[in-house]
């Protein structure tokens, strides 16, 4: 389930996102140093090697990692969604499709006539049809759908997405890489995968590490 949003709304001037020489980790750094910046209209692609720390720097981006050197700017303001490779399912919850989309804030509304108002892509068919579905009754592709969704039409200015294409088939890959590019130029989107078929299809460019 994607997090909450972090602060109020970032101004539309400049990167969202700056990273210099960072180095991240846990216990010892896995990652870096690294330098770069992530605007508003981008999908950026992280790609390399298991164990090249990939997710580690997504998690020095959303605090969830130790930074050893170097440093990570955020525009004023700037909200973050961070959906990690294995999101928390919460079992027996009574929480349905439409919770977890309202909980990622207004934007997200399934409501069409609001999703006119705002400017926004229409709910897809596929996920109209889980909003009424408990959340512990999805598929890990239904749910990793939905979540991915969510985090994209929240309120979220910068997008984290940690292997979004986890349990998913290739049509729903094709639907994710639809998602990624509806209403694209209201947020950024920095996202780890294995998959360069999908990255290739889906970012506007990608970024190597570890090589």
């Amino acid at each position: 389930m994607p997090k909450p949003a972090e602060s109020p709304a970032a101004a539309d001037a400049g990167p969202l996102l700056r990273v210099h020489a960072l180095q991240a980790g846990h216990a010892r750094p896995v990652v870096g140093p690294l330098s770069f910046e992530i605007a508003r209209g981008e999908v950026v692609g992280l790609w390399g090697r298991n164990g090249s720390g990939k997710s580690t720097l997504l998690q020095a981006i959303g605090h969830g990692a130790r930074i050893f050197g170097g440093r990570i700017e955020r525009a004023p303001g700037t909200r973050v969604a961070y959906q990690e490779q294995r999101p928390v399912r919460l079992s027996a919850s009574p929480l349905t499709g439409l919770d977890l989309l309202r909980a990622a804030g207004p934007a997200a509304d399934d409501r069409p006539v609001h999703r006119r108002q705002r400017g926004r892509p229409a709910l897809p068919t596929p996920l109209a049809a889980l909003l009424r579905q408990r959340l512990d009754r999805l598929s890990g592709g239904q749910y990793q759908l939905l979540g991915v969704w969510a985090a994209l039409q929240g309120a979220a200015d910068l997008v984290l997405l940690d292997e979004p294409t986890n349990n998913l088939d290739p049509h729903h890959e094709t639907l994710l890489v639809d998602f990624l590019k509806a209403d694209a130029d209201r947020r950024g989107v920095l996202l780890v995968s294995h998959e360069r078929g999908f990255l290739d299809a889906s970012c506007s460019r990608i970024l190597e590490i570890g090589t």
